[in-house]
């Protein structure tokens, strides 16, 4: 919060619903700085090992309701966890997006059995725990990942907007030997001149207004 609300940026807090009973202060340090919800299970457990993961969903939709007055639009698995009844499930209890299925930089339409759901991009490569835990790189291998991606892309000529999402857990990034490297990363981002930051809901409302699939998809299964 002391570094990206300062710099005026929209965040996407992808909470566990049970978070408010354990961490209430956490919680609402987050409500309060107007950071938009995302769906991130009940606990920090894959839907993979719930023997109803409908009733789960269920649960953490009502939490995340009775905590901030509303139901989160999109949904990030817990451990991107979900089987294939996942995006059937979401769908019909009203997710408009998830981020779970990584299969480019851009958006892309889902088939459910109950209409389209927008998969969006998350960027696995550059999550933190990628970068610090599992590869074990130095602090500031955060900052080249990006400075090279973003590079990259802008030089593409002719390509359509990217999706770089930055994937963060306090625990990880928050460590002080990080957090210089981070906050560099963030402004680079911030000087280019074909760059934004918007949150995944901002993403979504995009796509969905540009790009007329979803449409196509309902006219050629019915709903």
């Amino acid at each position: 919060i002391r570094i990206l609300s300062p710099r005026g940026l929209p965040v996407t807090n992808m909470m566990n619903a049970a978070l408010p009973d354990y961490y209430p202060s956490c919680a609402e340090a987050a409500l309060k700085a107007g950071w938009e919800l995302t769906g991130h299970g009940l606990f920090q457990r894959s839907l993979l090992y719930e023997e109803d993961e409908a009733a789960v969903i269920d649960e953490a939709l009502a939490k995340y309701e009775k905590f901030c007055g509303k139901r989160p639009r999109g949904w990030l698995g817990p451990g991107y966890g979900e089987s294939f009844d996942t995006p059937d499930i979401l769908k019909q209890k009203g997710f408009e997006f998830i981020h779970d299925w990584m299969v480019d930089d851009t958006p892309c339409w889902m088939r459910t059995r109950h209409g389209p759901l927008m998969a969006l991009p998350y960027a696995l490569e550059l999550n933190d725990v990628m970068t610090f835990v599992l590869d074990r790189h130095p602090a500031e291998e955060y900052y080249k990942r990006f400075r090279d991606a973003v590079e990259y892309f802008g030089a593409e000529p002719g390509a359509p907007p990217r999706v770089l999402t930055m994937g963060l857990h306090p625990h990880i990034i928050g460590q002080p030997q990080r957090l210089a490297a981070f906050e560099r990363t963030i402004d680079m981002l911030m000087a280019r001149n074909d760059t934004i930051f918007v949150t995944g809901g901002q993403i979504a409302d995009w796509y969905k207004a540009q790009d007329p699939e979803g449409r196509k998809l309902v006219a050629q299964t019915g709903r």
